[in-house]
């Protein structure tokens, strides 16, 4: 930040013969520094308010999460994907702050991980404050909240319990320590040696969120198997759908607006001018742009998709609509900063046939994921990073990251192929790093039979058999628990079923 200074040895003489000059000298400069000070504290204070803004908007994207999980999964199993989303947070928050936050950012340290802040010791100092910190704890909790997705109703609770853990605390930190830490080995913010004399542009996380927890959920998907009935004895698919779609809707939407805390947020700071002369154009208008960026992408891609299974199913599906928002959300988010508007369009569209590309090769080969979370981040997150490697322009990749003349930028905009190539590792390393990483974990949970329920448990839902009763309660007894018997006299079945209903069936089952 630039700083206002004022030396009374140069306003001496400035006083001419005026009596006490030096007094007076020292006086106007005492009282400009107290106005630079102030200044100063102002500017730090409207930065410090913005991120914990942008902050608590990223937060709210849990709730989002959570009724995106709920309506997509069966009413049985309602109570127990809401249960998730609350650990994901409350487990990341704990060990984010003991050492997730310190492996990520804790500098200066090598370009593999971090070393320094470990339960925030040493927080505040120069480079970070608390407000930086809850910042990144949001990100790596979306994470993890992506990666419950996919392994929705047949999974122990243990199981989410211990992945939530090592993701946020480990795997995750690493990687954002790699592309985003100054001192990271393909960070754009290093100071030498930079990859491809670039680094690699992930302004957001295309790559170091949603490709993350895409993979993740990829591996705890396979490793468990499909949920008991999604696909029949000769192979073919079985819709298991959601029990409500007004809460995939409201989940949505929050997403939605969580993720201008997401993208523009990533900017970490507001009151910033790019030096050009301009009073109007600063910081603050990239941040606009962003924004843009972000609604152009999501948008296209909810009405690429809207007609795109229009024309394949022949109906018109909401769920389908709002997981291809979600996708050109995804996919944006690496380049939203360093792409032009009309770019982003492009970057939607794409993302939505990436998205039903990456279901009918699932469907293909027997993958059941019930939020279509891997292929949805995963998919669309590594469009993403493909995406601002091909468009990124040159004037808004030096605003961004400046001080190096000469960066390369995106190749369809004239810059070359050295953006590009720094990206196709980008997504080697992170598939190979989260590969063996959370691989590893989910085979290890798996062999000591701590990853998947019972067949019994999941028949019946795990509502019931892990937690105590349905989230919907549609008879109370005279104790005010719900009564099972009443339950299943109202769906006219005997007690002793625990037969599950059709699919278009919305009473627990």
């Amino acid at each position: 930040m630039t700083t206002l200074s004022c030396s009374a040895s140069d306003l001496v003489p400035l006083l001419g013969g005026v009596t006490n000059a030096t007094a007076a000298a020292a006086y106007i400069c005492g009282q400009f520094s107290s106005v630079s000070t102030r200044f100063s504290d102002t500017t730090y204070a409207i930065d410090s308010t913005y991120l914990l803004f942008s902050a608590y908007l990223v937060f709210a994207m849990q709730l989002g999460f959570a009724m995106l999980c709920a309506g997509s999964v069966r009413a049985k199993n309602t109570m127990n994907i809401m249960l998730t989303n609350v650990l994901d947070a409350a487990a990341g928050g704990i060990f984010y702050y003991l050492f997730g936050f310190a492996f990520a950012f804790g500098g200066p340290s090598n370009g593999f991980i971090g070393k320094h802040f470990f339960g925030l010791r040493d927080i505040p100092e120069p480079g970070f404050d608390y407000s930086y910190f809850l910042y990144q704890w949001a990100f790596a909790i979306a994470a993890a909240g992506i990666t419950s997705g996919s392994i929705a109703e047949r999974t122990q609770f243990v199981a989410y319990l211990i992945y939530s853990a090592f993701l946020t605390g480990l795997v995750y930190p690493v990687v954002s320590h790699w592309f985003w830490s100054s001192d990271g080995w393909a960070s754009p913010t290093r100071t030498h040696n930079l990859l491809f004399d670039s680094g690699v542009i992930d302004f957001a996380g295309s790559g170091v969120v949603h490709l993350v927890g895409g993979i993740a959920g990829l591996l705890g998907a396979l490793i468990e198997g499909p949920r008991i009935g999604r696909f029949d004895h000769s192979g073919r698919s079985v819709a298991l759908r959601g029990h409500s779609a007004s809460l995939v809707v409201l989940g949505t939407f929050l997403l939605w607006f969580g993720w201008y805390g997401f993208n523009p947020g990533s900017f970490l700071q507001i009151a910033k001018s790019y030096g050009d002369g301009s009073t109007y154009y600063g910081q603050w208008s990239a941040i606009g742009r962003t924004a843009v960026t972000t609604t152009l992408a999501g948008s296209t891609a909810a009405l690429t998709t809207l007609f795109g299974k229009r024309l394949l199913v022949g109906h018109w599906n909401v769920t389908d609509v709002c997981n291809g928002l979600l996708g050109g959300f995804a996919a944006i988010t690496s380049g939203c900063s360093v792409v032009e508007p009309w770019a982003a369009i492009v970057c939607g569209f794409v993302a939505s046939g990436v998205l039903i590309g990456c279901n009918k090769l699932a469907e293909k080969f027997k993958y059941d994921d019930p939020l279509e979370a891997a292929q949805l981040h995963g998919g669309c997150g590594t469009w993403g990073i493909i995406f601002t490697a091909l468009f990124a322009k040159k004037k808004y990749v030096n605003e961004v990251y400046p001080g190096r003349p000469g960066r390369p930028y995106g190749l369809f905009m004239g810059g070359g192929g050295k953006l590009l190539a720094a990206h196709i590792i980008q997504i080697i390393v992170i598939v190979g790093w989260v590969g063996v990483t959370m691989g590893l974990l989910f085979w290890l949970l798996h062999k000591f039979h701590l990853l998947r329920i019972s067949a019994e448990d999941e028949t019946a839902g795990m509502d019931l058999t892990r937690h105590g009763g349905f989230a919907y309660v549609y008879h109370d007894d005279e104790n005010g628990d719900l009564s099972q018997k009443n339950v299943f006299m109202m769906r006219k079945v005997e007690p002793t079923s625990v037969t599950p209903p059709n699919d278009n069936q919305n009473l627990p089952i």
